[in-house]
């Protein structure tokens, strides 16, 4: 079998063979990631969703609570996403609702809009897999248990369909032996295998502290140990010829979140913003106690002669937003005549959330 070459992408990873399309995408930020539901049978310990999704019956298209499904449609276009990786918890749990948004999306954005899904083997049947492949999905990715062989000859079923077939795993210190075990037996079935580095979070701390991991350093969440077993694992890949893509918190963190916040800044950014490098909005901030935020913003551009596209409202945190540059030049004069006005200058996520990362107040 012929050695496939391993090298060090340009986006904080390392892979051995092509990368699946799904990550070619995803690597860039422009993949909308829709998390189907929380809802899932496992209880992996290493699980790092946050508390308000996991085991909750929602849906969320990136940052977003999606009520209904235009509001998925809605924040693919914000970010400008050219396919959408689904996830939860289980999609196969909810395998009509997740049908539903496979044929939204592609009814929407067209064929070429690529999707993948994540799940583990459990819910995995010949029937579910043709629902999927039917409804258009495009790649599939599997989360199989390394120390129970007894589900991982479902894997084949998915090779009998026209789609591109996966696993993707966490590195697990420790796990070597088990790691190169799956790899062996499912090879042959499956068109790449995905290693991401195992990554601490708020909900799985506790359990990584119990079995002694740590982080490898102080500016990252990834485990001390777990990038050196996934460089192993990539040559015992490369030597039997199967593509791999070791995928580093690095690029998680940086360089797909990254650029999935640039692209929606873009897109959201108004005359008052100022986009940072990391994709960040730079803007003034006038908090009003009042409700009729559109009389206080009428005042103010009267009184400063503020051109309408440089100052907006802001109703969900009852604010005005305003070009840093002006509220600076203001500010002493709307601290004399508005004593109830609070003003800063914030620095916050294009997300719907708008989770602000830095405020100074002026």
């Amino acid at each position: 079998m012929k050695k496939i070459k391993i090298s060090k992408t340009k986006h904080s990873s390392w892979k051995c063979g092509k990368l699946a399309k799904g990550c070619r995408l995803c690597v860039k930020g422009q993949k909308l990631v829709l998390y189907v539901t929380g809802i899932c049978g496992k209880n992996c310990y290493f699980c790092p969703l946050s508390e308000k999704r996991k085991n909750k019956d929602l849906t969320w298209a990136n940052e977003m609570l999606v009520k209904k499904k235009s509001d998925a449609i809605t924040e693919a276009r914000l970010c400008d996403a050219k396919g959408a990786g689904i996830t939860g918890g289980d999609p196969l749990l909810r395998l009509k609702r997740t049908v539903s948004y496979i044929k939204t999306l592609k009814k929407t954005f067209g064929d070429d809009f690529h999707i993948h899904l994540y799940t583990p083997l459990e819910n995995v049947t010949e029937k579910n897999l043709k629902i999927l492949h039917k409804a258009g999905l495009d790649e599939i990715r599997f989360h199989p248990e390394l120390r129970d062989q007894r589900l991982w000859d479902k894997i084949k079923i998915a090779g009998k369909l026209s789609w591109d077939v996966g696993v993707e795993i966490p590195v697990i210190p420790g796990d070597e032996k088990e790691i190169k075990n799956l790899i062996k037996t499912i090879s042959t079935e499956i068109d790449f295998i995905n290693l991401n580095e195992l990554e601490i979070s708020d909900t799985n701390r506790d359990a990584f502290r119990k079995k002694g991991f740590i982080q490898k350093n102080k500016v990252s969440y990834g485990v001390k140990g777990s990038e050196q077993l996934a460089k192993r694992i990539l040559r015992y890949c490369s030597q039997i010829g199967l593509s791999a893509h070791y995928c580093t918190t690095t690029l998680k963190d940086k360089e797909q979140l990254g650029s999935r916040l640039k692209r929606r800044a873009k897109s959201i950014a108004c005359g008052y913003d100022i986009i940072t490098d990391e994709g960040l909005l730079y803007r003034g901030a006038i908090e009003s106690s009042s409700d009729d935020l559109i009389s206080l913003r009428k005042r103010l551009m009267r009184r400063y002669d503020i051109p309408k596209y440089l100052i907006g409202t802001d109703r969900e945190q009852r604010r005005l937003l305003i070009a840093s540059w002006i509220l600076i030049e203001i500010a002493d004069d709307v601290h004399s005549k508005y004593h109830e006005l609070i003003l800063s200058l914030v620095e916050e996520y294009p997300t719907c959330d708008l989770l602000k990362t830095d405020v100074r107040y002026i």
